[in-house]
């Protein structure tokens, strides 16, 4: 009994003395601490919304976002300047074998379902585009509306693109199978907002846009740029008659996988411990994450959604 009494004494003694001092917390964990996270320009408006409550849930939160091109995101995320990258992109292998050769296994979640958006000026009255008038449009073969409408009041076309370096033109040329540089008439500016303002002042223009700028009606600044623009109806792949469907980039149709131009969102992580930008990524994933995408117009990639048809 004495011997058991002398341990026990000599195990609270060194219990009190582990805890002398002040106590050491963890600096980051998923709900606390500080990140810098790089993401495409195209969704400014639906991230900006993602930080703002996540860092009232979570006030011992700070998340930058730095909104840029997917050309700077993918250097910055390779570089590790950033641990987190939101894009509609997945990493190529040869990104992952240069993560992997340097012991980092990154982890991309599909968070949302995006669209490309055609917008034509207000005096624009062909916002009917074949999916093959528009095939040609970025191929050369089409470069008037007169080719489109021969009783158009229009001239030349004028197509352009938020940035050269954005995964929007990069979408394109991918989904045509464009090889080579677009044609001349084809241009870029600095944003998305500067596509919108552009196409509002020029007739002949076809702007190229995330449909996330447009697509929340309750959000001020999108319902401000719908009001500068009109949104152009893209017929189905294979109809060169006009004869069938002809779809906006509603989120129903985005949802259904009618619409022609959908793409995916994904957040692309490198961090090599469970941190503020995993907490993040589960946030947007999680139930009140993919509510703020379905409220932004666009579809939720985690959860599950119900369409509703409704009849006149």
């Amino acid at each position: 009994m004495f011997k058991s009494l002398i341990v026990i004494l000599l195990s609270m003694v060194l219990l009190l003395g582990c805890n002398t001092g002040k106590v050491k917390t963890p600096d980051e964990t998923t709900t606390r601490g500080t990140i810098k996270i790089a993401v495409d320009e195209s969704y400014q408006l639906l991230i900006d919304t993602q930080i703002y409550t996540f860092q009232k849930i979570y006030p011992y939160s700070s998340i930058t976002a730095k909104y840029t091109t997917e050309v700077d995101a993918y250097d910055l995320f390779m570089k590790d300047s950033i641990r987190l990258m939101i894009v509609n992109r997945e990493l190529s292998n040869e990104q992952k074998k240069m993560l992997n050769q340097v012991k980092i296994i990154p982890r991309t979640t599909r968070i949302a379902y995006d669209a490309l958006a055609f917008i034509l000026n207000k005096e624009n009255k062909d916002t009917l585009l074949r999916y093959d008038q528009l095939q040609s449009v970025f191929n050369g073969n089409i470069n008037s509306w007169k080719q489109i409408d021969k009783n158009s009041s229009l001239s030349n076309i004028k197509v352009v693109f938020d940035n050269n370096s954005s995964g929007n033109p990069r979408f394109i040329r991918e989904k045509f199978g464009i090889k080579e540089s677009f044609p001349d008439y084809c241009y870029a500016v600095n944003s998305n907002e500067e596509v919108i303002n552009y196409v509002e002042k020029n007739k002949n223009a076809i702007g190229i846009i995330s449909v996330n700028w447009i697509s929340d009606r309750d959000d001020t600044l999108s319902a401000t740029f719908l009001k500068k623009i009109s949104i152009a109806s893209i017929g189905q792949p294979g109809d060169t008659e006009g004869s069938g469907e002809f779809r906006k980039p509603y989120q129903g149709y985005i949802a259904e996988g009618t619409y022609p131009f959908i793409r995916s969102m994904y957040a692309i992580s490198r961090e090599t411990f469970v941190g503020l930008g995993s907490g993040f990524i589960q946030f947007i994933a999680g139930d009140q994450g993919q509510r703020i995408v379905l409220k932004s117009g666009l579809v939720p990639a985690t959860m599950p959604i119900r369409l509703v048809q409704i009849k006149k």
